[in-house]
């Protein structure tokens, strides 16, 4: 994308303020502090098309009203990821509202955002393949299976490092 046209859109979802705090303090405590810009996010899209703002945010208000309260999230397990670990959630519902949203979009998706959603929390990334495995190895010997909520939706402008807060979108609330 040029850097004179309107920043790419990230798209994910909010959690229930108790696991935000356990992912972000796992991401703080795991993943290398020079290139932590990020809270813990679940992603649900990478890279939508900043020039198509105004109509992703009308889809998404009207996506965060038609869900009619918290998701329940089945945290189920840790996975290695070659260079990192990540938090793997499961929800019926959520690669639902997904594939609703891919087909409202379909014409503005890269490739990866086309493909199906695997909904997890990357709490370390871009380390030494055995820093990675013997996190896993720790994380998993312990894990218990846990619950949480996603409470709705937050759209970001990629900023190349950080990103910056949009719009948010609580579920079961018309907000426009």
């Amino acid at each position: 994308m040029h850097s004179s046209g309107p920043a790419p859109l990230i798209l994910t979802l909010t959690l229930d303020a108790d696991s935000q705090a356990f992912f972000d303090a796992q991401r703080r405590r795991y993943f290398p502090a020079k290139i932590n810009y990020l809270n813990a996010h679940l992603t649900l899209f990478h890279a939508l098309p900043g020039a198509e703002y105004d109509a992703i945010v009308a889809d998404l208000a009207a996506a965060a009203a038609a869900q009619p309260g918290p998701l329940p999230l089945a945290v189920t397990g840790v996975k290695f990821m070659g260079r990192g670990v990540m938090y793997t959630l499961d929800n019926p519902a959520l690669p639902a509202l997904h594939r609703r949203l891919q087909r409202q979009w379909q014409p503005w998706l890269t490739p990866q955002d086309g493909q199906g959603l695997r909904p997890h929390i990357t709490v370390q990334n871009k380390v030494d393949p055995a820093v990675a495995r013997a996190l896993h190895e720790e994380l998993a010997a312990g894990f218990q299976p846990f619950e949480a909520q996603g409470t709705g939706l937050a759209l970001w402008a990629y900023k190349g490092g950080p990103w910056e807060l949009r719009e948010q979108f609580s579920f079961g609330i018309q907000l426009r």
